[in-house]
């Protein structure tokens, strides 16, 4: 997935409010961004640190510029939560995930179960797949990456959807897209939310299939990179 323009480095100055950031551009500008992340940005922002912001042309936009990664010095991060959905697609369309590169019909938000699961993949002869993807951004202190950042009941109910949905025939498959570079496996983050690591494991004994695959991270464009191994 590529910007559709060039990215502007600039400095962090803080966060705050959620969606608010104020940064720093070379030229010593201050400016406000908006930051496209609802969690905790936990492991992802420090006073100091850089960041790529992009700029929208839109006159109705009422703040132009927007956070999309951070740089730790040692590794990129997307922290734009509106981007995970469009870097699989890309992914899937182009067969770039090895377990599900046999899939030539790709639909997004699919309603099931009074829920939304992110795609829904068919093919003749192929079981139907329902495939949930997350972004995942905090970092352990031993280069893992974890989720959720924090308690995540949404997350819970995905998960807990996902087990009926392979209990009724279907595959199912949690994809974690690991949007950073400086991590070398996937765990769930039990510390922080003991209920979805149960849930997981549960899915995983139930076959739910479980994808932790990382990104390649520029400031010209994400894709997806490889698949890391993760432990439960």
């Amino acid at each position: 997935m590529k910007f559709s323009s060039p990215l502007i480095r600039v400095k962090i100055i803080k966060r705050y409010k959620r969606f608010l950031s104020d940064l720093e551009l070379e030229n010593g500008e201050i400016i406000h961004a908006h930051v496209p992340n609802t969690g905790s940005m936990k492991t992802c922002w420090k006073e100091g640190w850089h960041a790529y912001i992009s700029k929208s042309n839109d006159p109705k936009r009422k703040l132009p510029y927007t956070w999309e990664l951070t740089d730790t010095g040692d590794s990129l991060i997307c922290i734009n939560t509106n981007l995970p959905n469009k870097i699989v697609k890309e992914a899937l369309e182009l067969k770039k995930i090895e377990e599900l590169k046999e899939y030539s019909q790709i639909k997004p938000e699919k309603k099931v179960l009074d829920s939304r699961i992110d795609f829904y993949l068919t093919e003749p002869g192929k079981p139907d797949a329902y495939v949930e993807v997350k972004n995942v951004t905090l970092k352990g202190d031993d280069k893992r990456a974890l989720f959720p950042d924090a308690v995540s009941t949404r997350g819970q109910k995905h998960l807990r959807d996902l087990i009926q949905l392979k209990q009724q025939g279907h595959r199912a498959v949690m994809l974690y897209l690991i949007n950073r570079t400086d991590v070398d496996f996937f765990s769930p983050a039990s510390e922080i939310d003991p209920e979805y690591t149960k849930l997981l494991k549960e899915a995983h004994e139930t076959g739910v299939e479980i994808l932790p695959y990382q990104t390649h991270l520029s400031q010209n464009e994400i894709s997806i990179h490889k698949k890391i191994d993760f432990e439960l």
